[in-house]
């Protein structure tokens, strides 16, 4: 297995990305792993982030492995209570004013795809944090803590501010944790949010990618053991990644007429995050798990979201030609 690390043109290219996220306010966490080699490449890989809405992927994971196994159907419709619209506007049922009806494996569309946190409450309900938690646990997946459900990622000092004195949450956040990563937002304390790493997200999205030898073989997945993830389970997934529609973060330096790029985003104050899978028209395949927070008190920091692209790609570039050094 590759380094993430080290000296000749790979340490020069990791100091380089290094001062790049400084200077823009960026402090990140990025691992790239080519999944038929299993080679990788990272900034700080295992530092632990809270996760935001990356907490839907295990979500939906553990959802689907209980259709597969016959605890939930797909297509029963749960009744989902209008949502709580907030200055910040969350997306899809969050916004409605009043209850919908909605299938369950269209909940997991509206979670993942859309990033909807009423639609990822509504699947919380069916299975809470900690049968989440034990699902990842059964399926072998380490290093993704799941403790509190997605109706906490839109109660914070966010929701407190007019819409014009956005900063003065995204100053709290900044200026509110402690050395030991603790924080007086709980959602950003790492003792008390769902949490994960880099690494362990990569991971996941390699067992994802892996099950099954049919789909294995498409997508060059071939490092590591057989995957735990039922094939059908990962097949689904892999579909309703494929189709987030939230793309202004890493999807511009990963999508062309020759590559297929599927993820999810997590935004929460100053946490901008992004994993994924970026595949190739020749077959090869590479994970990609971009985990930052931000020095600059601003909500909207489009630059900041295309620094990190940049420093992906040129990662996933690196690995591509084959890092030497």
């Amino acid at each position: 297995m590759g380094t993430t690390g080290g000296a000749g043109a790979t340490g020069r290219l990791l100091r380089e990305l290094g001062r790049e996220l400084r200077d823009a306010g960026l402090h990140g966490s990025f691992l790239v792993r080519d999944l038929g080699t299993g080679d990788e490449v990272g900034i700080g890989p295992d530092i632990e982030f809270p996760t935001a809405s990356l907490v839907k992927v295990p979500l939906a994971l553990a959802t689907l492995e209980r259709v597969a196994l016959g605890e939930l159907d797909g297509a029963t419709v749960l009744e989902v209570p209008p949502g709580r619209i907030t200055t910040f506007g969350p997306t899809g049922m969050s916004r409605f004013r009043h209850p919908a009806h909605i299938a369950v494996d269209d909940l997991l569309y509206l979670a993942v795809c859309i990033s909807d946190e009423a639609a990822a409450g509504a699947l919380f309900r069916l299975t809470p944090p900690a049968e989440v938690a034990a699902v990842l646990d059964r399926l072998g997946v380490r290093g993704i803590t799941v403790r509190h459900r997605t109706g906490e990622l839109v109660d914070t000092p966010a929701e407190r501010f007019d819409a014009a004195d956005a900063h003065l949450a995204h100053a709290l956040a900044i200026d509110a944790g402690t050395p030991g990563r603790g924080h007086r937002v709980p959602q950003l304390d790492i003792s008390r949010a769902n949490t994960g790493t880099a690494r362990a997200f990569v991971d996941l999205l390699q067992a994802i990618w892996r099950a099954g030898p049919d789909e294995a073989d498409a997508t060059g997945a071939h490092a590591g053991e057989p995957s735990p993830i039922r094939p059908e389970v990962a097949t689904r997934l892999r579909e309703l990644l494929a189709n987030n529609l939230l793309r202004q973060r890493l999807a511009p330096d990963f999508t062309s007429d020759l590559t297929t790029w599927s993820s999810k985003t997590g935004t929460l104050l100053n946490l901008r995050h992004e994993v994924g899978v970026v595949e190739h028209a020749d077959g090869r395949a590479y994970a990609v798990a971009a985990l930052t927070e931000s020095r600059v008190p601003a909500s909207r920091q489009p630059g900041a979201e295309a620094l990190m692209g940049q420093v992906a790609r040129r990662l996933r570039d690196h690995l591509r030609s084959g890092p030497t050094g």
